[in-house]
């Protein structure tokens, strides 16, 4: 009794690779399997190329975010003291940022002072957000430490007061100048408040990448700034840097906890997260988009073996009579549909993963062909995002480009399959 082969035996591969292998005059379809492939090997690589670039660019928007900013700002709900005045601040700020700090996850905590003012300096005035901390922990934001363009010494802000680099501008002054920082709740008198005016030397002038940052940021040491802004004794919040910032909501709570009764809470993603949110919505938009490039690319696998099978009608036939099963058939033609995605998917991961791997001479090819100045742009605040190809991201363009692949080749495969071999044959 005749035993069935397994499935995709070797003579299975062999058919399978000489109708790959075949030209035209000999019934192949050699030019539409070339289309095929280079069309998903170009589909591919679109696809992980762009993946590739918007995840530099959230990563690097990322550290844009968090660069200059808290993860987390803790405060105070307002109360109301035994004199009727109504209380804010964090009096204890030193043991609530020691308990804040002992919490796993948690980096580093540092009391604040914050208060909007309107900074003067000649004839030209600009409003400004006063940040009150420790220089030491003023160093360990990257975004102000290690800032893309700076002036000055940070180290020296013990002497005088830190400014981004746009709200220099506006007051249009540099390192070395005189700015005077105007508050309105300034000295108390038997007959009120009167406005407090100090002038402080600008020893550190910095870029952080965040507009809104650079235009309105100055920072003073915490001493400082609690003697000007009358809050002696106490800080506004305790700024918080946490170790996984996109999983800051789940340390939020031991965090407050650890605060106090009166602690609630303002995250980075309260603040900022609308950037990332909106991000995301353009990376699906955009894989939607590349998802159908992919799919128009295998569908060229279609038209292919739809040739192939009707310039193999005879040859289907006499492979049917001397007993080939419609399993091995479907096979025969699964294999060559299939050969065409994965050699297409191979070389298009390849090149993508190649673009990501060099995108900086990408850059400056482009910068050279349409005759740009990339360093011209960079000076007025526009970045150029690296390419950060995630294995995940790597995996799903394979899959789906394989999917794709696979999916679409049934279709013809099984056309084949049922071809009738008496009608196959009746006209040879």
């Amino acid at each position: 009794m005749a035993t069935q082969p397994p499935p995709f035996a070797p003579f299975e591969w062999m058919i399978a690779w000489r109708y790959l292998r075949a030209r035209r005059a000999d019934g192949g379809v050699s030019v539409m399997t070339w289309i095929s492939l280079i069309g998903i090997t170009l589909a591919v690589f679109a696809l992980i190329a762009t993946l590739a670039v918007r995840t530099g660019l959230r990563e690097e928007t990322l550290r844009v975010i968090l660069g200059a900013t808290a993860h987390l700002e803790v405060y105070y709900v307002e109360t109301q003291t035994e004199t009727g005045a109504r209380d804010r601040l964090i009096r204890d700020y030193d043991a609530v940022a020691e308990r804040i700090a002992a919490e796993p996850g948690v980096i580093h905590a540092a009391p604040v002072v914050k208060e909007r003012l309107i900074a003067n300096a000649r004839q030209l005035s600009a409003p400004v957000e006063i940040y009150g901390l420790a220089p030491d922990r003023l160093a360990t934001f990257p975004g102000i430490a290690e800032a893309e363009r700076s002036q000055g010494d940070l180290s020296r802000l013990p002497e005088g007061v830190a400014l981004g680099d746009q709200l220099a501008r506006s007051l249009g002054v540099g390192v070395g100048d005189r700015v005077r920082l105007i508050s309105p709740n300034g000295v108390r008198t038997a007959l009120g408040t009167s406005p407090r005016v100090v002038a402080f030397e600008v020893v550190y002038v910095f870029r952080s990448g965040q507009p809104f940052i650079d235009s309105t940021r100055a920072y003073l040491p915490l001493s400082e700034a609690q003697s000007f802004l009358n809050r002696e004794g106490g800080v506004d919040q305790i700024d918080v840097m946490v170790a996984d910032p996109e999983g800051v909501d789940a340390v939020m709570v031991p965090i407050l906890r650890a605060a106090g009764d009166r602690a609630v809470g303002w995250t980075w993603r309260d603040r900022s997260g609308g950037s990332l949110r909106a991000l995301q919505l353009q990376d699906n938009a955009l894989y939607i988009l590349l998802f159908i490039l992919v799919l128009i690319a295998t569908l060229n696998i279609v038209s292919g073996l739809v040739m192939l099978v009707k310039n193999k009608g005879r040859d289907i036939g006499i492979l049917r009579t001397i007993g080939l099963s419609q399993g091995s058939i479907l096979r025969v033609f699964v294999l060559v549909g299939a050969s065409v995605g994965i050699a297409g998917t191979v070389f298009g991961a390849a090149l993508g993963a190649l673009f990501a791997a060099n995108i900086e001479h990408v850059y400056a090819l482009m910068d050279q062909i349409t005759g740009g100045s990339r360093a011209g742009l960079e000076a007025q605040g526009f970045f150029f995002p690296p390419a950060v190809l995630r294995p995940a991201d790597l995996a799903a363009a394979v899959a789906l480009s394989l999917g794709l692949s696979f999916i679409v080749t049934i279709f013809p495969a099984r056309r084949a399959a049922r071809l009738n071999p008496v009608e196959a044959l009746r006209y040879e």
